[in-house]
């Protein structure tokens, strides 16, 4: 936070007064080509120019360099609501066996009832497991 704030007051300070506003008008681009492709320095011709520290593009920028163990991570992070699914799995039909234990006359539509919170926990698991795969072959 002091950073931001050396920042902010380098830009209002003539270059006179303050002998330290070189590195932080460096600090300072390099954040603002993180913001918006708007702000990013431009040259005469008005395309954007390189960052200070090498190419340092937008946030929607493709980056040189894959991380993929960043991906796997993702991915195992998302793959863990699957196991949130079989254990909604396993306590949908252990209430069935209890309603059905209690009251045998509406095993039919307890069965119904069953198999339809079957069908949404199925479809959340494959919905997961879509969306891991996504985060696992991203870039």
């Amino acid at each position: 936070m002091a950073l931001l704030h050396r920042i902010a007051a380098a830009r209002m300070v003539p270059s006179a007064v303050a002998p330290f506003r070189a590195p932080l008008v460096a600090a300072a681009s390099v954040c603002r080509s993180f913001v918006a492709p708007a702000l990013q320095p431009r040259s005469a011709e008005g395309k954007p120019t390189a960052a200070i520290m090498g190419r340092v593009g937008g946030l929607g920028a493709p980056s040189a360099t894959r991380n993929a163990g960043v991906s796997v991570l993702g991915c195992a992070i998302a793959m863990v609501a699957v196991g949130g699914c079989a254990q909604g799995i396993g306590q949908l039909f252990a209430a069935l066996v209890v309603g059905m234990a209690r009251n045998p006359s509406m095993k039919e539509d307890l069965f119904t009832y069953t198999l339809i919170g079957m069908g949404f926990l199925e479809f959340l698991a494959i919905v997961v497991i879509l969306i891991a795969g996504l985060l696992l072959y991203s870039e």
